[in-house]
């Protein structure tokens, strides 16, 4: 769980997005990235 975490939180300070749209696209990708590891560790 501590790498998913570290993950996102490495991929919003690399974006480093200036727009609510840019912020909104890497929350998506981020919480997409959470359900694909649920998926792989039911």
């Amino acid at each position: 769980m501590k790498r998913i975490l570290f993950a996102i939180a490495a991929a919003f300070a690399l974006a480093g997005c200036n727009t609510v749209e840019g912020l909104g696209k890497d929350i998506k990708k981020g919480g997409e990235a959470i359900e694909k590891s649920a998926e792989r560790h039911k």
